[in-house]
């Protein structure tokens, strides 16, 4: 098994999913995350910049400029596709410059530029369930992170 659900009955379930993400993902990650509007990837990605070091007020979503850069231990590359026409829009971003960095790279609207994205990478399902409530499917696409995504399992299910 390649990933895990995890059932987030609130915010502060969100937070620990977003800490034990910061916690176990390697330099040079992307995540990929999907899910209808409103359904949490800001506020997923908020958990993840806290867990490594930034500030949540910092972290908004960057749909009218497309990508923001927020650094601390590490560097958080939070790009959204939401507004983009296509997949060549996508690339003229220079994507892979993101991908190839050390720092993690989370992708709202992943679905929207598919076939743009990493070979490897983390992918993030978000469903949501109630006001605050949400379900999670963590997958690890391809072999590389694995590992991490079942260290992060392991850490939500503490």
């Amino acid at each position: 098994m390649n990933g895990f659900h995890y059932d987030a009955p609130d915010e502060a379930a969100t937070d620990a999913l977003g800490q034990a993400l910061a916690d176990v993902l390697p330099p040079g990650t992307t995540v990929a995350l999907r899910g209808t509007l409103g359904a949490g990837k800001t506020r997923l990605t908020q958990a993840i910049a806290v867990g490594m070091g930034i500030q949540r007020s910092d972290v908004i979503s960057p749909t009218f400029v497309l990508a923001r850069e927020y650094r601390a231990e590490r560097t958080l590359y939070h790009i959204d596709a939401y507004r983009l026409r296509d997949e060549d829009e996508f690339e003229e971003l220079g994507p892979d410059e993101y991908f190839e960095s050390d720092g993690i790279t989370v992708i709202e609207w992943a679905d929207r530029v598919e076939g743009c994205l990493p070979k490897q990478r983390v992918q993030i399902d978000i469903e949501i369930t109630g006001p605050t409530s949400r379900r999670f499917a963590v997958t690890a696409v391809g072999d590389r992170y694995v590992p991490a995504v079942k260290q992060c399992e392991q850490r939500v299910q503490q």
